[in-house]
């Protein structure tokens, strides 16, 4: 786009905003200052590295779609990584799942990876000026086929798993070290009964013995920061999940540990961003996931839509960005993989924008007042406000492509390199 009709029209909309009593110049400063991170899993279709002839397993995920140009090993992930944060705006993280070391042909077991195993992404991270994020990859192996894991009665398995989360931990503290950030590192069980089960307390019990176990070790708070994960339901976890939301939520908040809230996690009918406010009563920080429910946990590609919003909304009004780590969390091999991250990025970048824009002093002020009228009436007025003209703006000045330029620049990556991946 042209840069100069790009600033007459953020002009333009910069005085429509003023008129509201919104400030762009102030949302533009705080949006530069939102870290995503990308998560590493969309490129692969959560196949990993951990093996030649890896291939996502039941675990409650399903990776639907056959796009070509898949990224095949580590150099290609990289590559499409690297085209992805050319496209966004800002400074962004990697979120790394266990499977993706570089094990280098080895058949390495998860309780028994290690630093050093990682030591290649820590250095591409470091040269891109990337943060890193971690997680334990707690499915899509054979101790994971029970469909129980840290919460197995089969005492064997649970200690396996136990170890290898031990070591993500320690992993993740040493990315935490090396790259002089805090490294989060988020837990996720596929653990539960695809119909009624007549022990649900023995589970329960079980997985928390094993987090006690696994926060027995602690590291400091500038190296890693610890989260937990809940779900409703899950492929093959249909009736029972160990790891609800209230299991967690008790948990985390006993032991001074994160809540992750991830958005297709819970039913259809909850506002997620509702949940926001209350968690952050009583804890310092929480991890968002984000992604799009379809219907079901379905992972979809992040969208601006009326619930994405309504989540950054919750965050912005809040005034918790600085308390919230953001992200993404959706894998879909239908359509460009490097096209989804990038659709998914800007979608949650755009609602955080869309939500710094709303002029919060004046809609305060009308619910203060009882003025439900005009709470409401500019609520629908801002829906109509040239947010587009200040998110391209915003790109413009952060040098990546205003408008669907980007686009152009995924069809031509598409044609001459993922495609001639075979």
């Amino acid at each position: 786009m042209n840069d100069q009709k790009i600033e007459r029209a953020y002009k333009q909309a910069r005085e429509k905003f003023k008129e509201m009593g919104s400030d762009t110049e102030k949302a533009l400063e705080q949006l530069k200052k939102v870290s995503l991170s990308i998560h590493c899993w969309q490129g692969d279709d959560v196949a990993g590295f951990e093996r030649p002839d890896t291939e996502l397993k039941g675990g409650g995920l399903q990776v639907t779609g056959n796009y070509p140009g898949q990224a095949r090993t580590i150099g290609e992930l990289r590559q499409d990584l690297e085209k992805v944060y050319s496209l966004l705006p800002g400074n962004h993280r990697l979120n790394l799942h266990a499977i993706y070391g570089e094990f280098k042909g080895k058949s390495i077991d998860r309780d028994q990876i290690e630093p050093h195993h990682f030591k290649g992404w820590i250095d591409w991270a470091k040269d891109q000026g990337v943060e890193l994020d971690f997680n334990c990859t707690c499915f899509s192996h054979p101790l994971a086929d029970s469909g129980y894991t840290l919460s197995s009665k089969d005492e064997d398995i649970r200690c396996f798993w136990v170890e290898h989360v031990d070591r993500c931990r320690q992993i993740g503290a040493f990315m935490g070290r090396e790259g002089k950030s805090p490294c989060v590192h988020n837990i996720w069980v596929p653990d539960g009964s695809k119909d009624m089960p007549m022990d649900r307390k023995g589970h329960r019990d079980l997985l928390r013995k094993s987090l006690d176990e696994i926060f027995s070790t602690e590291y400091p708070a500038e190296e890693l920061k610890d989260s937990l994960e809940s779900k409703l339901f899950g492929i093959g976890s249909e009736s029972y999940v160990v790891g609800s939301h209230e299991f967690y939520m008790g948990y985390a908040l006993s032991n001074q540990k994160m809540i992750c809230l991830d958005t297709g996690h819970f039913h259809p009918t909850e506002n997620i961003g509702d949940k926001i406010s209350a968690v952050l009563q009583f804890s310092d920080e929480l991890l968002l996931h984000v992604s799009r429910g379809v219907r079901w946990d379905s992972d979809h590609i992040v969208v601006l839509d009326d619930g994405i919003r309504s989540l950054f909304e919750e965050v912005v009004r809040g005034e918790y960005l600085n308390q919230v780590h953001l992200a993404l969390d959706f894998f879909d091999a239908s359509l460009n993989r490097v096209g989804a991250w990038i659709i998914g990025a800007r979608a949650v970048l755009k609602a955080i924008l869309a939500a710094l824009l709303e002029p919060r002093e004046r809609l305060l002020q009308a619910e203060n007042e009882g003025d439900y009228f005009t709470r409401l009436a500019l609520l629908e007025e801002l829906k109509a406000m040239p947010l587009g003209a200040v998110w391209d703006y915003f790109c413009s000045v952060m040098e990546v492509h205003a408008g669907p330029d980007w686009m152009k620049e995924i069809l031509r990556y598409d044609r001459n390199v993922t495609r001639k991946r075979g």
